[in-house]
């Protein structure tokens, strides 16, 4: 029987191949900082000049990077796909958003950043989230409260991942789930194959090398994402 519903996961390794850091390195710092003094509440309530500053520079390296074969592959079996289409992706840059606009997605397409995105800003008031491409500085007010301030539209540390209800509900009726780039230690998104599983779905992971849950998925290929997912999406 034909897939019908498809649920992808991205992660770093997809946007890698385009020049995106993943800023932890093998010391477990993030560009020269410790994780809980950048990626936290408590790190933006101690000291909001740095938290910013470090998501400023993320920010404006996106300007030197594009959406590669792979971000091309999925927008492209998007647009054809007979079908819902939910991709997950735990990047926060825009490369995904910057692909699907090139080629405008069929309607049962939905695109969802469960850690927030890096070019937008959130209300520390209200939630409320807004455009911001540009700089922020240490106190930037809101527009949406009075004594509300702009941080960065990321889910820091401590903080549950968006749209999850959302998520979960496409998981279980989904009939093939796909995840790209992932390592499976992360979780809630680690356990997604899970749920996937249970709804009966066929699986695949495509990834450079294999998952930590990897043992969990139907089928495996390996490889560049450039090159992988690529050859995966023309095969369906």
């Amino acid at each position: 029987m034909a897939s019908r519903n498809l649920v992808t996961l991205t992660g770093s390794g997809i946007s890698a191949e385009s020049g995106v850091p993943t800023f932890r390195a093998a010391d477990g710092l993030w560009m020269g900082h410790r994780v809980g003094d950048v990626a936290t509440p408590e790190a933006f309530a101690r000291d909001p000049a740095l938290v910013q500053d470090f998501y400023n520079r993320r920010r404006r390296q996106l300007a030197a990077v594009q959406p590669n074969a792979a971000h091309h592959a999925l927008a492209d079996l998007a647009a054809r796909w007979d079908g819902h289409v939910l991709l997950v992706t735990q990047n926060v840059d825009d490369l995904h958003d910057r692909a699907h606009a090139d080629r405008p997605p069929a309607p049962g397409f939905e695109l969802i950043h469960m850690h927030g995105e890096l070019l937008k800003a959130e209300c520390t008031m209200t939630g409320q989230v807004c455009d911001r491409p540009g700089d922020l500085v240490p106190v930037e007010p809101s527009p949406f409260h009075p004594r509300g301030r702009l941080r960065p539209h990321i889910v820091w540390f401590g903080e549950f991942p968006l749209h999850m209800d959302r998520i979960e509900a496409a998981l279980r009726r989904c009939d093939l789930f796909v995840s790209i780039g992932t390592s499976g230690a992360v979780y809630p998104a680690a356990g997604f194959i899970q749920l996937a599983n249970l709804a009966g779905a066929r699986t695949v992971e495509l990834n450079l090398e294999p998952s930590l849950g990897r043992r969990l998925f139907d089928e495996g290929r390996y490889g560049p994402a450039t090159e992988v997912v690529p050859a995966f999406c023309a095969g369906l």
